[in-house]
């Protein structure tokens, strides 16, 4: 049994498949909190601050979630819906930490599943989770979105960073790339090349796409345009963050 926060169909916003249009797995529950990047929200009047999906990560929202307990009725309704549209999407496994479930006999069955039916699989991970690719071969299939942390993410190097799980990845799955989120601070500081060179040394072939910071419009607007710059002192990708242009929103976009 795993859980999930929301399914719907959109536009992949980030990284290399940005414009792809895609069907979102958006799991709950996360190893990591990431305080630093600052989303603000509210439990029961107490002021918390978190990633942009606080509502995937912070348990106190799983009353919210829904218990997945079984792998063909997700997939089965996944089908029915690629058949109403005409076509099969990309789809996206996000969270929160999707691969906290990799072992999870229900949640490896989904995967197993979508890669049986030839249909493109990103996780979008943040490359602390070591996968048994032997024991668990479909993921060799998958596309990895490395959303690998830096300090501005508020977390200690020691949580963030697991070298063993960047390489397995590296070495094993069929295609990976690197994507960090930055802010004004981080660019202007020094600090985010010197973190993504590190990085880079653990995976150097690996593709670096860097986007901004945000939550909100307000928010990216205010951290773009120092990434933007970044990517063309350093021949980084920029990626912009489409669903949070558009909607003004994280939560179901």
């Amino acid at each position: 049994m795993f859980w999930l926060t929301e399914r719907f169909l959109s536009i992949q916003g980030e990284g290399r498949y940005a414009g792809v249009p895609s069907y979102f797995l958006r799991t709950g529950g996360c190893n990591l909190h990431c305080p630093g990047f600052g989303a603000k929200y509210e439990v029961d009047g107490e002021k918390r601050a978190g990633c942009d999906t606080w509502f995937a990560v912070d348990r106190a929202f799983a009353d919210r979630w829904q218990a997945v307990e079984s792998a063909e009725e997700l997939l089965e309704a996944a089908d029915r819906e690629f058949v109403r549209l005409g076509y099969r999407p990309h789809v996206v496994v996000t969270g929160g930490e999707p691969l906290i479930y990799a072992t999870d006999p229900v949640f490896y069955g989904v995967i197993e599943g979508l890669v049986e039916r030839q249909i493109a699989v990103t996780f979008e991970t943040n490359g602390t989770v070591e996968l048994d690719f032997e024991n668990f071969p479909a993921y060799r299939h998958a596309v990895f979105a490395l959303s690998v942390k830096l300090s501005n993410s508020g977390e200690p190097a020691q949580r963030r960073l697991n070298a063993v799980a960047l390489k397995k990845i590296a070495a094993e799955s069929q295609e990976y790339f690197l994507k960090f989120t930055l802010d004004r601070q981080m660019v202007e500081s020094g600090r985010a090349l010197e973190e993504i060179a590190e990085i880079r040394s653990i995976v150097p072939e690996a593709e670096v796409f860097c986007m901004p910071v945000g939550e909100s419009c307000s928010t990216i607007r205010y951290n773009d345009r120092p990434v933007f710059d970044f990517c063309i002192r350093n021949n980084f990708r920029y990626s912009d963050r489409l669903h949070i242009r558009i909607f003004d929103m994280t939560q179901g976009v």
